[in-house]
């Protein structure tokens, strides 16, 4: 069984297209994915969560600033890859403040994606 299969990803954008096509191109590599449409029914869901998150910066609600700093009260070590449309310094030095394994221009291609995930999951 491929190392893959062991690792489950949570991914979070409101943008239901997004979330297609990085639930199939992880699917493809063998991991197990996590779709949500927002980080609070990441938070409502109940399960475990996952050995990566990677979450949009820019969601109604809860932004992806703040779903990290949920997540990591529970668990500090939780590998995070952020996500932007907006191309700003702003979100830069944001997310500086938590240690992440990428933050992601929108579009980006899927081997940046994929090198940033696999460098996420040999962190743990």
């Amino acid at each position: 069984m491929s190392d893959r299969l062991r690792h489950v990803i949570d991914v979070v954008d409101d943008d239901p297209r997004i979330l297609e096509a990085l639930g199939e191109l992880l699917e493809s590599k063998g991991y197990l994915v996590n779709l949500y449409t927002s980080g609070q029914l990441l938070l409502d869901n109940g399960e475990e969560i996952g050995d990566c998150l990677i979450t949009d910066l820019g969601m109604p609600g809860m932004d992806g600033f703040e779903l990290c700093r949920h997540l990591r009260l529970t668990n500090p070590t939780l590998p995070v890859i952020f996500m932007t449309a907006r191309n700003g310094i702003h979100d830069q030095q944001r997310a500086d403040r938590f240690e992440h394994h990428g933050l992601l221009q929108k579009p980006f291609d899927a081997a940046t994606l994929l090198a940033s995930v696999e460098s996420a999951i040999r962190s743990r």
